[in-house]
């Protein structure tokens, strides 16, 4: 990405934030008592800008400092979510009435009884919804399915898969929940372990301090584990994210396949973010996979589900994919439905299945309210005689 590239991207997303916190804090500034307004002006400014202090301080000496600041900062994201959406919701019934009034007497008598109602009513919905996605997050789901693949594999009668996608490991989610994932991937007892991309969040400096390789080598597989590159891997620094992850015993697949017990190909394509950021451009699909023998079963990994079509279209078996984290933050999954052709689950056109996985973590607030941290465990079941299966 070039340098005012950057300048612009990041200048429009400081004038959005600073505009929405101005438009919540105003609010909230008035219904303060006039002795704390002062207080309240200086705690919500450090408040609104501790993530972005927090991780600042991280890209320098990762501390308990920034690792405080961006805790603090991950969560307030979360409530100024929710803050705006409700403010946004009042108001429009506020500019609804204006032109067609419907407020019963009672609420015209009494405004400010009823704006601190309104105010309780508000905070009580948005701590609800962060409270609760909270501990919605800290679950694992894991997603179970049966696909057959209308193809011979070797001496492969069925294959078990266990995919993941968006960890996010860093300061918010850290070893802890990397020993969580692991623990729940090897009680799946599978063959083969898939990461679709952004397993490490941005910097990779609490990674290295919190030594979370060490987790991620619990992660035991007849055949390994296998992960490509997300969006986050190059933000943070695609090569030294990469090499840690081959460290710890992942073996990343960048516009490269893996031929697997002389029976299935693992194929991994390099994110969207390679041109972006590095100003290359990944294989085309069809360049990638011209010189393997596409009798044996194709399995792609590709992180964000742009352009399905292109594995359908390339004979592609099972295509898995990440990135959406199906919205996160609710109502953002109705957003997702719009932007993607599959934006979230399962899919299957002609011989090609698809999955769009939710992911594990994610990114920001560790909070989840538009949907549940999965696993995806798939049994590929390889049934060359009958085709007529589904």
């Amino acid at each position: 990405m070039k340098w005012y590239e950057m300048v612009i991207f990041f200048g429009i997303v400081f004038i959005l934030y600073g505009l929405i916190n101005f438009y919540i804090l105003r609010r909230g500034f008035k219904l303060v008592p006039v002795e704390y307004r002062t207080v309240f002006l200086v705690v919500s400014i450090f408040i609104a800008s501790s993530y972005l202090l927090g991780r600042v301080f991280e890209s320098f000496i990762p501390s308990f400092l920034s690792s405080t600041l961006i805790w603090i900062g991950s969560f307030w994201i979360a409530f100024m979510f929710y803050f705006f959406i409700s403010l946004i919701f009042v108001d429009l019934f506020k500019l609804v009435n204006h032109f067609t009034p419907f407020f019963p007497p009672y609420m015209i008598k009494n405004p400010e009884k009823v704006k601190q109602l309104v105010a309780l009513c508000v905070m009580i919905f948005v701590t609800t919804a962060v409270v609760g996605g909270y501990i919605n997050a800290r679950s694992i789901n894991v997603i179970d399915y049966k696909i057959y693949i209308h193809k011979k594999a070797g001496n492969l009668k069925s294959l078990n898969i266990v995919m993941a996608s968006d960890i996010h490991l860093g300061t918010v989610l850290g070893k802890s929940f990397m020993e969580k994932i692991a623990d729940k991937i090897n009680s799946l007892n599978p063959e083969i372990v898939l990461f679709a991309g952004d397993i490490i969040d941005e910097d990779i400096a609490p990674v290295l301090k919190d030594n979370m390789g060490t987790a991620i080598e619990k992660i035991k597989s007849k055949y390994g584990t296998y992960a490509i590159t997300g969006n986050h891997e190059y933000i943070g620094g695609v090569e030294a994210a990469c090499d840690y992850l081959s460290r710890h015993g992942i073996n990343v697949l960048r516009d490269s396949i893996a031929e697997i017990d002389n029976s299935f190909y693992i194929i991994g394509r390099e994110d969207l973010s390679i041109n972006r950021f590095s100003h290359k451009h990944r294989k085309e699909l069809k360049t990638l996979i011209d010189s393997i023998d596409s009798s044996k079963p194709l399995i792609l990994m590709d992180h964000q589900p742009f352009k399905l079509n292109e594995a359908f279209e390339n004979k592609i078996d099972l295509q898995l994919s990440g990135h959406t984290h199906n919205g996160q933050l609710w109502p953002l999954n109705y957003l997702i439905s719009k932007i993607y052709e599959l934006g979230w689950g399962y899919r299957v056109n002609g011989i090609t299945h698809y999955y769009v996985s939710c992911g594990v973590g994610g990114w920001g607030p560790p909070i989840r309210t538009g949907s549940v941290p999965e696993i995806v465990n798939i049994k590929l079941i390889f049934d060359e005689e009958n085709k007529h299966r589904d």
